[in-house]
């Protein structure tokens, strides 16, 4: 289990330092800002749509190395797939985070996000690991509406 570990702490680090789609576009369906009040991490996502599928997802944020691998995780699974298969990825994701540790992750639904299953052992970086997901959800939520 400690390889498995380490493996993950790299995909972490790795996402942390080289972050998918950060930098805001300026053309989006949807913007939230969302912000965890227990550590003051932040994000800012953008969010554009075509019909029921993601087209790009665009952020911005500040946080620890939980919460902005986490939104890069994210925003790279869930752009190009439509809204039902997004939500899929989601519920799966928030399963694993109240799984306690002792979650089964589907690596076939959240590939690279498996490496956040660890977090689900400490409540207190939970919402770290949630923070980017918790904007996606919102700013989708806003998009459909608008679209």
């Amino acid at each position: 289990m400690m390889q498995l570990d380490n493996l993950y702490q790299e995909v972490i680090l790795d996402h942390y330092k080289h972050p998918e789609n950060k930098g805001l576009s300026t053309t989006f369906d949807a913007q939230v800002h969302h912000i965890n009040p227990s550590c003051g991490d932040e994000i800012t996502l953008n969010i554009s749509l075509e019909g029921p599928v993601v087209k790009a997802i665009s952020w911005d944020g500040v946080g620890c190395s939980i919460s902005q691998a986490s939104v890069s995780i994210m925003s790279g699974l869930m752009i190009g797939k439509d809204l039902s298969a997004a939500q899929l990825i989601f519920d799966n994701f928030v399963q694993l985070m109240q799984s306690k540790g002792s979650g089964k992750p589907d690596e076939t639904i959240l590939e690279d996000a498996v490496s956040l299953t660890g977090v689900s052992q400490y409540p207190a970086r939970i919402k770290c690991a949630l923070l980017g997901w918790m904007a996606f959800k919102d700013a989708s939520v806003q998009a459909q509406k608008k679209n």
